[in-house]
């Protein structure tokens, strides 16, 4: 089932495509009552006609529960409301751009994306990482081991040997080195591959995955996940590793995105949209923006210092661009609709507050911007705000709308960075967000 963001689960209609069995809700429902005070994934509400529902709220991605059933959470994207195929494929593109993900490699074009489940996506990627791990062969390594053999090789352990071999002269109790494959690394590959064999629905994901076991066939499996994922170590000789137990951390570990408790669903893989709009964002400004330099989450301010020195409450501004020179900008990043019915279209005070603060501790910053995703009645930027530092500096704000499915569609959108005088110049201000 595929549910868009801030759409809801029910049990009461079996004809609309939202139903799911009161069995497969009450998972959920545990899963997300164990996990309400970290993150809100799917909020509990009710509704006219329906009764208790399941509401999506700002997390996208996989739930799949232990009876079976797959929920697909895709964002609420501006012109792709119903086109959920374009939508997964905009969520892929976002969710390539994250840093230290498997994500990054994504390649869709040879899949039917619109068709596949995003999770058997996923496991489709994995196993294409996997391919070209095997073409240049996996890596084997001597292994210290002990055994009582009957014949003397590696070295005699005299100890052992008289405990052991009091009675069987014949035998010898030795260790040795043997050039085997069941090292770590592999054994993660075989852990994931058996996961994913009991998870995935595909019959071509379980064909693949069949064949590659036959290739680990002679490995073991990890028996403590966690701990075995900390003895990895990927030197030169290993570098065609990394990327595969990226995606076996991700599948192993699901909860290495957005931490979760409890074991009331089978697997979980959610993302908070905040982050991922924060992360597109970047990414699309780094590669057509024409800046000398641009930082993610920037952390070279504090708010305050205790007793005049020790540093406390870390700034991270979303964007920095430019910071080492005389004009540096911070952008913020929300996903969240604004709405005009809303005083001040629902921009948030705390909002307002935190911008303060980075454009006052950051020295000569002059110039700010708050982005927020394009809805449907959005075409042009929106308001323009001044703070004042003291009674000749100002320090401005501009809100704009960031089109998702336009800048999907290779579209480019970039700011235009004008200077302090012009700022407050509503003809140069219908500029700064430019599609071409």
């Amino acid at each position: 089932m595929t549910l868009i963001e801030y759409g809801f689960l029910q049990t009461q209609d079996k004809k609309d495509d939202n139903y799911i069995s009161p069995k497969t809700f009450a998972e959920i429902e545990n899963f997300v009552l164990k996990n309400e005070e970290t993150a809100q994934y799917l909020k509990l509400t009710t509704k006219r006609g329906y009764g208790k529902v399941l509401q999506a709220q700002n997390y996208v991605g996989v739930i799949q529960t232990k009876d079976g059933a797959t929920i697909e959470i895709l964002p609420k994207i501006h012109n792709t409301d119903s086109d959920k195929a374009g939508t997964k494929e905009i969520l892929i593109d976002m969710l390539k751009t994250l840093k230290n993900s498997p994500f990054r490699s994504l390649h869709t074009a040879h899949l039917k994306s619109t068709k596949i489940p995003l999770f058997e996506i996923f496991i489709s990627m994995f196993l294409e990482e996997l391919t070209v791990l095997v073409r240049k062969g996996i890596k084997s390594d001597y292994i210290q081991k002990e055994d009582n053999l009957k014949f003397l090789k590696g070295k005699l352990k005299i100890n052992e040997q008289i405990k052991r071999n009091y009675i069987h002269k014949e035998r010898f109790f030795v260790e040795y080195q043997e050039y085997v494959s069941d090292r770590i690394e592999n054994r993660l590959i075989k852990t994931t591959l058996q996961y994913l064999y009991k998870k995935s629905k595909s019959t071509t994901n379980k064909r693949r995955i069949r064949e590659f076991l036959f290739v680990f066939d002679e490995v073991g499996i990890s028996r403590n996940i966690k701990i075995d994922f900390t003895k990895v170590r990927l030197n030169r000789q290993m570098r065609g590793y990394e990327q595969v137990l990226l995606w076996c951390k991700t599948f192993l570990l699901g909860n290495s995105f957005s931490p979760y408790r409890g074991s009331d669903v089978a697997f979980a893989l959610l993302f908070d949209m905040n982050l991922l709009f924060e992360s597109y964002v970047y990414n699309y400004l780094k590669k057509s923006g024409d800046y000398e330099t641009i930082t993610a989450q920037d952390k070279g301010y504090h708010l305050a210092y205790l007793n005049g020195r020790d540093a406390k409450f870390k700034l991270k501004p979303d964007i920095v661009i430019d910071k080492e020179k005389d004009n540096p900008i911070i952008i913020d990043t929300k996903w969240k609709i604004l709405s005009e019915s809303k005083s001040y279209q629902g921009i948030s005070q705390s909002d307002m507050y935190q911008l303060y603060a980075y454009g006052t501790k950051y020295k000569n910053c002059s110039q700010m911007y708050l982005i927020y995703p394009m809805d449907q009645i959005r075409e042009e930027n929106g308001n323009y705000y001044e703070y004042y530092k003291d009674s000749d500096r100002k320090l401005n704000l501009k809100v704009l709308f960031f089109d998702v499915a336009k800048s999907h569609k290779k579209q480019n959108f970039k700011l235009d960075i004008y200077h302090t005088e012009n700022m407050g110049n509503s003809n140069a201000l219908r500029k700064q967000t430019k599609y071409q």
